[in-house]
């Protein structure tokens, strides 16, 4: 015991210069960070580094654009060209990786209708929007824009070169022609493909299902997500709901519009985005791909009835990930008038009104749509999207 007693007191000095010796050493790293934090850094070399993305791609999409037109003459046009139309809803234009809507019309400064059009010469129905409204659609949000439509040809080969020439200019991708009938273009290293079909002269056939087929097949094998656009369907408040049989409007054969969106998913289409009846239509979900039958109108000024339903104009926002499934989506309701341009709807009818016709025209869609438009697949929760809407 005594022999311990001398062992510990031999200890003492030795624990008092260790601990002398952690004590100083803390001080010294306390004294280092703090000179860390408070000297100046030394600037680093940049690294070529691409930040990781979220798994979730956001496509914005609206129907018909139309900026008014100067034939017969400019009582249509809009002032500014059309700049303070989208004032109201810019917001959610931009910041999409896609904003996508349907060109009702030809970017034409000069020139005569084409001949097969010349019995509506004196209407108001021939669209000649001047060239100067490409930037204001580059502006207001849009990099996609579909010209296969039965208006694109109003002003003939002049008219559709000019609408050409006019996107390239504003940067902006767009597809439909016979003459430029696909886009490829990429969005934060997502490679998109774009193309778009309307029963009509000189674009990309609708009624032609073999053809289409073959060109989202090659398409699908250059992109990554993959868009179909069509024009289809007969025209006004008669034509809401979705037929299943081939349309037809004044005797022509405006498409099957069900089976093509059907037919497009099968060959490799992620997103099927419909405009032509100037009204709403369903949505559905097919082999987890969203397809939404009618767009409606959007920004079609004084030139297009926006009475009743046909002034409704969604801005539909969908949500995919890489593959191109659908995750969840939002209907901003929308609602046109002639003299103030585009403004929110707090009554929601566009939202409401396409929840009505999905569950009436496809009751097992597979799809849920509350009342502020949250769209969701029947077996998530609608509290759990909110927060993805842009």
């Amino acid at each position: 015991m005594k022999g311990f007693f001398l062992f510990m007191q031999f200890l003492k000095p030795i624990c008092a210069v260790l601990l002398l010796c952690v004590l100083y050493s803390c001080q010294e790293l306390n004294t280092r960070e703090q000179q860390a934090v408070t000297a100046p850094k030394k600037s680093q070399p940049k690294k070529s580094i691409t930040p990781p993305r979220h798994d979730t791609l956001c496509i914005t999409a609206v129907g018909d654009i139309m900026l008014g037109t100067s034939y017969p003459d400019k009582s249509t046009l809009s002032p500014d060209s059309g700049r303070s139309s989208f004032a109201a809803v810019e917001k959610y234009l931009h910041g999409n990786d896609v904003t996508f809507g349907n060109l009702e019309g030809t970017l034409l400064d000069t020139g005569s209708p084409a001949t097969y059009k010349m019995h509506l010469r004196s209407k108001a129905y021939l669209f000649r929007m001047p060239t100067c409204n490409g930037k204001t659609l580059k502006d207001a949000g849009f990099n996609v824009l579909s010209i296969a439509n039965n208006h694109i040809g109003d002003f003939g080969d002049n008219g559709r070169l000019s609408t050409m020439n006019t996107l390239d200019s504003a940067g902006i991708n767009y597809a439909g022609l016979l003459a430029h009938p696909t886009a490829l273009f990429k969005v934060n290293g997502i490679t998109y493909g774009f193309c778009a079909f309307a029963p009509n002269s000189e674009v990309q056939p609708l009624l032609d299902l073999k053809n289409a087929t073959q060109v989202i097949q090659q398409l699908k094998q250059q992109c990554d997500v993959l868009i179909v656009a069509f024009h289809g369907g007969g025209e006004g408040v008669a034509f809401e709901h979705v037929p299943f049989k081939m349309e037809s409007f004044f005797g022509e054969k405006r498409g099957d519009v069900n089976k093509f969106a059907h037919t497009a998913i099968d060959a490799g289409a992620d997103v099927i985005l419909g405009t032509g009846p100037h009204v709403s239509r369903a949505v559905e979900i097919y082999k987890n791909r969203l397809i939404a039958y009618s767009l409606g109108n959007f920004c079609t000024y004084k030139s297009v009835s926006v009475a009743g339903v046909c002034g409704i104009a969604p801005i539909l926002k969908i949500y995919i990930n890489k593959k191109g499934e659908f995750l969840n989506g939002r209907i901003i309701s929308v609602k046109q008038t002639h003299d103030g341009g585009l403004q929110p709807d707090s009554l929601n009818s566009a939202a409401q009104r396409i929840r009505m016709l999905t569950m009436t025209d496809f009751p097992q869609s597979g799809l849920d749509i509350s009342d502020d438009g949250f769209i969701v697949k029947n077996n998530m929760r609608l509290d759990t999207v909110a927060v993805q809407d842009k």
